[in-house]
């Protein structure tokens, strides 16, 4: 397996670290994770895909990139994910895990002229707001100054390897190894363990922006694919519906980090996805 790795650039109005691989005048892709996830969980797709041009990168904040200036919201991601498709060279294919899939759905309705179309990696999926109350912006402040502390005090740098092993039984089958220094260098940060936090507080927000976008704008007809882990999360088949050209698929063998578990799974799905829809496809051949 090729260690891929980056760079810090400025894209946006922020600073994110972003790897970049593959031929230059290859399609391209953008792979963005879930929350607390960073570049290196990527590692195996980006080696299937050396068809490919990947563009991966870590959010303001988490993994190697610098902590955000602004804080997140779906706002914030649609237009980093924005400016990220002009540089690659659009339409790109998205593909995003867990709770990335808010912010690759909205990328799509709002920028549709950017996506090619999407694969969803075990997607979060929300049907309600919950609650109209906003606070996170009110308590990001608080969090990040707690991710900040912790970090002083050395523990998670110390700790950081042994409680990611841990969370991974719960998350992936494969468990590829990334050596302990590469996780200390994100994890053992008091500012990504703020941005975790924030990010997370974000969550019922980012959701309801996306429900409320469903409701304003149509989701384009673009190939879209949705990878369902064997827990089986609801709502996966009505998200593969979203698109004319979508459907979901069933991965038994694989737990919620299914870049991790099934890269050769993600990678045909991003080769049917940047096909183009079933018109084009026949067209092309």
């Amino acid at each position: 397996m090729t260690r891929t790795g980056g760079t810090v650039v400025e894209i946006a109005g922020e600073r994110i670290h972003l790897v970049r691989a593959g031929p230059p005048d290859a399609p391209p892709v953008l792979l963005t994770s879930g929350l607390g996830g960073a570049w290196f969980d990527w590692q195996g797709v980006i080696d299937a895909l050396d068809d490919h041009r990947v563009l991966c990168f870590d959010r303001p904040g988490a993994g190697l990139s610098p902590p955000g200036r602004s804080r997140p919201s779906l706002r914030r991601e649609v237009r980093l994910l924005a400016a990220l498709a002009r540089d690659a060279g659009p339409p790109v294919t998205v593909v995003a895990h867990s709770m990335a899939a808010f912010q690759a759905e909205a990328l799509a309705r709002v920028h549709p002229e950017l996506v090619r179309g999407l694969v969803l990696l075990d997607p979060s999926h929300e049907t309600s707001t919950w609650s109209d109350m906003r606070i996170s912006a009110a308590v990001q402040p608080a969090l990040r100054l707690a991710g900040r502390l912790l970090g002083l005090t050395g523990v998670p740098w110390l700790v950081a390897p042994r409680v990611r092993r841990s969370l991974l039984r719960c998350a992936s089958t494969r468990r590829p190894p990334v050596p302990d220094a590469a996780v200390r260098a994100v994890y053992g940060r008091g500012t990504v363990l703020g941005t975790l936090l924030a990010e997370n507080a974000a969550y019922r927000e980012m959701a309801a922006d996306v429900l409320a976008l469903r409701e304003r704008l149509p989701f384009p007809p673009i190939p879209l694919v949705v990878l369902t882990a064997r827990a089986g999360a609801a709502g996966h088949r009505e998200l593969a519906a979203l698109s004319p050209y979508g459907r979901q698929i069933d991965l038994p063998d694989a737990l919620h980090l299914v870049q991790a578990d099934r890269p050769d799974a993600v990678a045909a799905a991003v080769r049917e996805v940047a096909a183009g829809p079933p018109g084009e496809r026949e067209e092309a051949s």
